[in-house]
C-alpha cells in the first residue's frame, strides 16, 4: 500500500504519525496483508496517514488549495490539510475512529456492496423490499449507490437490483456496515474524544460531509 511513497521525502509524515499513534505504521502500509487492511481499525489509520503522505508531497511541488473537502474518513484528511486540526491531533482521532468502529463491527457482522448503472430510487426500493437489514449507504454518483447492512440482506438487494436492472453489484472488501445503524455503538465514544480536541478555525473553505456547506 505504501511501498510507491517509501523513498520519498514526505515518507517522514509516516514516522511523525507512528509516533502520535503508538503503533508501526509503517510496518501496516509495507507489510500488511489484504485481511489485515480490511480490518477498519487498521484500514482508516493506513489511509489516512497515506493521504498525509500525499498531501505533503503535493506541497513540496507548490500546490496550494483554496477549498478542502472529503468523504467520511477523507474528511479529516481534509480539516488536517486545510490546519483545522493538527496532525497529532487527526491521528487520535482516527485511531479511535478506527477502533470505535472496529468494536462495532465485531458487535454486528456487516458488509457494503456498490450497486452500478441503476437509478437511487430503485436501489432505493431493493433495499426496502429485503426483509433483512439493508440500507443506502452511499450516494457517491449518478449511477452508483453503495448499499451496506448484514451479509445476507446485501446478497439479497443485490440481487433484486440486477433484476431491476442494475448492470453490477459489487461486493466491497470492507470489514463492516459502514454509514449504517450497525455503527451507531460507534457513535458515543468517537463524541467522548473529539470533545477533547481542538479545532481551530478555517481560514479557507472545508466543504462539510453532512450539507456540503462550505
Amino acid at each position: 500500500m505504501g511501498e510507491p511513497w517509501v523513498n520519498h521525502p514526505s515518507w517522514e509524515i509516516v514516522g511523525e504519525a507512528s509516533e502520535a499513534a503508538d503503533r508501526d505504521i509503517a510496518d501496516l502500509l509495507l507489510h500488511a496483508d489484504a485481511d489485515t487492511l480490511k480490518e477498519t481499525r487498521n484500514s482508516q489509520i493506513a489511509t489516512f496517514v497515506l493521504s498525509m503522505v500525499m498531501l505533503e508531497a503535493v506541497s513540496r511541488i507548490g500546490v496550494e488549495a483554496t477549498g478542502f473537502a472529503g468523504h467520511s474518513l477523507g474528511e479529516y484528511s481534509a480539516l488536517t490539510a486545510e490546519g483545522t486540526l493538527e496532525l497529532n491531533d487527526a491521528v487520535s482521532l482516527v485511531v479511535e475512529r478506527g477502533n470505535a468502529m472496529q468494536a462495532a463491527a465485531d458487535e454486528q457482522s456487516g458488509t457494503m456492496s456498490a450497486i452500478l448503472g441503476l437509478d437511487d430510487d430503485k436501489v432505493e426500493s431493493a433495499c426496502v423490499r429485503v426483509s433483512g437489514d439493508v440500507w443506502v449507504a452511499n450516494y457517491n454518483a449518478p449511477g452508483q449507490v453503495v448499499i451496506a447492512g448484514d451479509p445476507d440482506a446485501i446478497a439479497e438487494a443485490s440481487a433484486i437490483a440486477k433484476e431491476l436492472g442494475a448492470k453490477r453489484a459489487m461486493p466491497l472488501p470492507v470489514g463492516g456496515a459502514f454509514h449504517t445503524p450497525f455503527m451507531a455503538p460507534a457513535r458515543d465514544r468517537l463524541s467522548k474524544a473529539l470533545d477533547q480536541i481542538e479545532f481551530r478555525a478555517p481560514g479557507n473553505v472545508v466543504y462539510a460531509n453532512v450539507d456540503a456547506s462550505g
